[in-house]
Parts: C-alpha cells; structure tokens; sequence
C-alpha cells in the first residue's frame, strides 16, 4: 500500500467537517493486474435528490523542488485513476486536493489553467491551517 500523503488526515478531517462520511481510506481498484490506490472515498446523503453523492480524492502536497514535475505527476495519476474509475466505479466523481497556497501560486499561472480545464479536472482545495475545504472547482 502507498503512502499517505503529508496531508492525508487534514483533508480527511476536512471532508468530516463538510458533512462526508469516509467510505475508504484508502479506496482500492483493480483492473485486471493494475491495482491502484486512490487516496479517499468519501459519500454524502443530498436530501434535495434522496440520493448519495460519491466521491474519490486523490491528494498532492506539492512539496517537491519541481513544482511543474509535481503537477505532471498529478495530473497522469489522476488521469489515470479518472479512466480507472470510469470503468470499475462510473458513479464515483474524482478530485485532486491541493492546499490554498499552491492553489493560489502554481495553480494560477495560465498554463496549469488551461491544462486543468482541458483535462476537465475537479479541485478541492483545502486550507491546511483550518483544516477545512476552501473552495470546490468543477
């Protein structure tokens, strides 16, 4: 099994407080001889649709010398599990979370936006000092 990422439990916590109950930690596929571990499952009752919302999280810190080799990286994993996804849990959405402070400096250069909106990829970004979620980008 991978390691957590360094904010594994902040993000976990922040999902709590937003009213998600953790269905895995970590959520596991596998497709044919790929397994794959994807950070969090989380779901949520929505009583407009008396149905459940379903989500996986796939958390990054950032935290390596190359900001941009971190962002490849990320991006391929999460196209990846995305695809993953599709095939074994279609209901499930996918989210990368990332901290306010890469959100606010990384993730506001124009490249990183037009490749998030080209992937099409959905943000969670949380404030890693409140341990809540800031912001949810689709």
């Amino acid at each position: 099994m991978p390691a957590k990422d360094i904010f594994h439990d902040i993000v976990r916590l922040a999902l709590e407080k937003d009213g998600w109950r953790i269905t895995n930690d970590p959520l596991y596929i596998k497709i044919g001889k790929t397994e794959m571990y994807i950070d969090l499952a989380a779901e949520r009752l929505i009583a407009a649709q008396k149905g459940e919302q379903k989500i996986a999280v796939e958390i990054k810190s950032f935290l390596r010398e190359s900001e941009m080799t971190e962002f490849h990286l990320a991006l391929g994993q999460f196209l990846n599990y995305r695809l993953a996804l599709k095939q074994k849990l279609p209901d499930i959405v996918l989210y990368l979370a990332i901290p306010t402070d890469i959100h606010n400096t990384l993730f506001s250069r124009q490249f990183i936006q037009d490749a998030i909106q080209e992937y099409q990829v959905k943000l969670l970004v949380f404030d890693d000092n409140t341990q809540e979620i800031v912001l949810w980008k689709n």
